[in-house]
Parts: structure tokens; C-alpha cells; sequence
């Protein structure tokens, strides 16, 4: 291992100097963008204060937002989504506070959008320059950290392929330690280097940096023995949990009340911040999308009411957020009748209960508009989970599996699974199951940037769709 440049992995320096460059490329975008849209740098106080404003907003927001973390070991991707998050809150934030002090109108909005746009290129640029000088650096031999894996089955042979295949994160594995008797593994990829009795010495020996556990869960003794055996040693130790057997759903570590917390099941969503910038996001849309489409909102609702009696709106009580009912409107596309023994009946092709207006409603996909109602409401997002009838809940619970999950966040407009072809009646049970597989990749992967991506394809291919009835 070379020690000429050896970074400490959570090094202060390291992120106050992310910090300094962070606000710097702020500072610079907008500089760049007034120059670009002036041709000049002869700035008044106005723009110097906005400046100077965005500068320490986009500080907050970029620490709020975990920008500062350890990144060895992530990918691009996770690092991209944060730095977006933050700049997009930023901007948000300044927009906001323009329109609360009266002062929009003063500044560019050319100017403004330029600023975002470049601030977003400019800090991910200097992130990745980062990341691939200290990739060379470590390819090289420098900042490398020096790991043994404690186990000799699946899981410690499992972690072992994850390192050697990010080679990035400067991790190299130099051996497995036995918990078997015969000190001997039946993994290649690394020497065995002997058994827990000897681990102390195996650490001070090969100048170990980390010790990482690859145990199963019920071997709580053999874990004890590592942490005994290494209570004199500077060698981080990190617990690898064998969760693999588990059907996760965005699983993560956290602290809650000051404890260490594996979550097996979550969503992104559910997190503070998360939920804060999915609320801004529906409140935001759906007051926009309400604004421009009222005049075809009135046109629809005087179509229903001279087309056949009964209210313009029908209201439906559906599964919300935590399994929760909530009340969701929707134009009316059917003639008023009861249902017997209140059973719930899908609309099928051709059905008779269908309106003329009904029909083209449901084809077009325009009787869900009222939902942005909900929405403002705070019952609904506009993306995600479709809300089905309660009694149909009640049905498909039994035969699908992870049903209700799907149910851990708040009912949406549109979807992961519409934009994929899964809407419409559910007349299978095979349906059913695409659906919901559909709706949890959503709530595992949702983001700020795949939001966007449903709303963006819906337009053009979730309105009007085969299965539509």
C-alpha cells in the first residue's frame, strides 16, 4: 500500500474542500449565465444579493441532502440524484421567496434558468473529475484500504465479487478467515488466512484496514469472538447482514431513537426530506395542471350533465397511504345504479352501465382529471399506485403477493405500471401480479427524475391505451 496520498476515508478536510468547491461552482454558474445573457459583468446589488443568497441556500441544501457524505463505494447515479435534489430545492426556495418579497420581476428569468442549468453541470463536473482522479489514484496503489472477510460460505463470498468489481472504492480483499475447525475455505477468489484464533495477529500482520463480517444471522457468538478478538485493534469493523434471503423492498440503514435499524422494507418516499420534496412536487404540478386545464374541466362537466342524470363527480372510497381510506373523485362515465350486495363490479369492454361521454372519458382517460383535486388535497400524488376499490383489496391481498405494499405510499394519478401497459381491467390474477410488480419497482426506485419521466411518457402514451375501457 502506498501512503503518499492515504485520505482518511471520513476526512473533514476532504469535505470542507467539497464545501468551498461546491459554493465556488454556485457562484461561478451565475456569474457565467449573468455574462451570458448581458454580455457583461456589471452586476448591480440586486444580483449580487441573489447571489450571494443562492450561494449559502444551496450550501444548506446540499448539506441537508447528504452531498457531503462518504461517497466510496456508491455510484454516480446516487451521487447525481443527490446533487440534483438540492439544486432543484434551491431554486425552488429562491423562486419562492421572490414571490413572497414581490421582487421576480426584477431579476432574468433567462438568467435564472441559465444559473440552475449550469450550477447542476458545474458541480456534478467537478464531482466526477473527483471521483475519476481518485479512482486513477487508487488503481495506482494509493488510498487503498486493506480488507478481510470473516466467513467461508455464500454471503462472505458474495461480498468479496461486490468489491473486486468496484474497484473504485480502493477496497481490496486480501483474504477470508475461517469459522470452521479446519481453518480452510472452498472460496477462490481470496487465500484463506486462518482461523478466528489467530484473527488479532492476521490484522497486525498484513496491515488489515477493515474487517468485515459475512456471518449468518443466528452465529451471534463467532461475531462476539471477532469483536473480542479485535477490541485492541484500529481496524474498522463493518457487519455485512445476511438479509439475502429476505424479499426486501428498498432495504437501508438507519438510527431511530438512537438505534441502528436495518430497514427490510421501505421507500425513499417515506424519508423527511423525501416526502417533503414529493409533497412540494404534487402541490406545485397539480395547481399548474389545474390552472390550464379548468376551461376542459367545465366543458367535461356540462357534457355529463346534459348527457344523462346523476352528479358530475363520482366519489369512491379507495386505499390510500398506510392502508388508509380515502375519498377519490372521478367524472362520472357511468348511468347511476346500486350495485347488489354492494359487491363491486369492474367496468368491462362493451359494458352497459358505460355512458356515450363514459366512453370516450374512459378511453381518453380524461374522467381521472378530478384526481388533481385529491391531490391538492393531500390524499393523492400525482404519480403513483393506482387506488383500486376496497373490495378488491380485500380480494387480491390473498392472492398476490406483497399486494398491500404497494399501499405504503400515497395513490397516483398515474404510474410505473399504466406507462408499462398495466391498466385497465385486472380480470386475471396474472395481471394483478404485473401490476403490483410494476407499482413496488416504483416505490423502490421512485426519485425526483422518475416522477418526471411517468409524467412526461403518460402524455403521449398513458391517456389513450388499448386496455383503456
Amino acid at each position: 500500500m502506498k501512503n503518499g496520498l492515504r485520505l482518511k476515508e471520513h476526512s473533514a478536510s476532504i469535505g470542507l474542500s467539497l464545501r468551498i468547491i461546491d459554493c465556488l461552482c454556485l457562484l461561478v454558474a451565475g456569474l457565467l449565465s449573468f455574462w451570458l445573457r448581458f454580455s457583461h459583468l456589471s452586476i448591480n446589488n440586486n444580483y449580487i444579493n441573489l447571489l450571494f443568497l443562492g450561494v449559502m441556500v444551496g450550501a444548506g441544501s446540499l448539506s441537508f441532502f447528504g452531498a457531503y457524505r462518504a461517497w466510496r463505494g456508491s455510484s454516480f447515479t446516487s451521487e447525481t440524484q443527490c446533487i440534483s435534489k438540492a439544486i432543484i430545492t434551491t431554486f425552488i426556495l429562491l423562486i419562492l421567496s421572490g414571490f413572497i418579497t414581490q421582487s421576480s420581476e426584477i431579476f432574468s428569468r433567462i438568467w435564472t434558468v441559465t444559473w440552475f442549468s449550469s450550477s447542476i453541470i458545474l458541480i456534478l463536473s467537478c464531482r466526477y473529475i473527483l471521483r475519476k482522479s481518485l479512482g486513477v489514484l487508487r488503481a495506482k496503489g494509493y488510498n487503498i484500504r486493506s480488507v478481510i472477510i470473516i466467513g467461508d460460505n455464500t454471503i462472505a463470498e458474495e461480498v468479496a465479487l461486490k468489491i473486486a468489481a468496484t474497484p473504485n472504492t480502493g477496497l481490496v480483499v486480501q483474504g477470508f478467515i475461517s469459522t470452521a475447525k479446519s481453518s480452510k475455505t472452498n472460496i477462490s477468489i481470496a487465500p484463506c488466512l486462518g482461523s478466528l484464533k489467530e484473527l488479532d495477529n492476521i490484522v497486525d500482520k498484513h496491515h488489515i484496514d477493515q474487517v468485515w463480517i459475512a456471518l449468518p444471522m443466528d452465529e451471534v457468538e463467532k461475531m462476539k469472538k471477532v469483536q473480542n478478538a479485535l477490541r485492541n485493534s484500529t481496524a474498522t469493523i463493518r457487519l455485512v447482514p445476511d438479509i439475502y434471503g429476505f424479499e426486501l423492498l428498498n432495504h437501508s440503514i438507519t438510527e431511530v431513537a438512537g438505534l441502528p435499524v436495518i430497514n427490510l422494507s421501505t421507500s425513499h418516499m417515506l424519508e423527511g426530506k423525501n416526502r417533503f420534496l414529493k409533497l412540494l412536487e404534487d402541490q406545485i404540478l397539480a395547481l399548474i395542471i389545474l390552472t390550464f386545464i379548468s376551461p376542459l374541466l367545465i366543458a367535461i362537466a356540462i357534457s355529463i350533465k346534459f348527457s344523462s342524470p346523476g352528479p358530475i363527480l363520482f366519489k369512491q372510497y379507495r386505499t390510500g397511504a398506510n392502508g388508509k381510506k380515502v375519498k377519490v373523485y372521478k367524472f362520472r362515465s357511468m348511468v347511476v345504479h346500486q350495485e347488489e350486495n354492494n359487491i363491486v363490479t369492474q367496468a368491462k369492454k362493451g359494458d352497459s352501465r358505460v355512458t356515450r361521454v363514459g366512453a370516450f372519458l374512459r378511453k381518453t382517460s380524461l374522467d381521472e382529471l378530478p384526481q388533481f383535486i385529491n391531490v391538492l388535497q393531500g390524499r393523492m400524488s400525482i404519480v403513483g399506485p393506482r387506488p383500486h376499490a376496497l373490495a378488491h383489496n380485500q380480494y387480491y391481498k390473498e392472492l398476490v403477493e406483497s399486494y398491500m405494499r404497494r399501499h405504503m405510499v400515497k395513490p397516483g394519478i398515474t404510474g410505473w405500471a399504466q406507462i408499462n401497459g398495466f391498466r385497465g381491467e385486472t380480470d386475471t390474477i396474472d395481471k394483478m401480479e404485473n401490476r403490483v410488480k410494476y407499482d413496488l419497482y416504483y416505490i423502490e426506485n421512485w426519485s425526483i427524475w422518475l416522477d418526471l419521466k411517468i409524467i412526461f411518457l403518460t402524455i403521449f402514451k398513458g391517456f389513450i391505451h388499448k386496455n383503456a375501457i
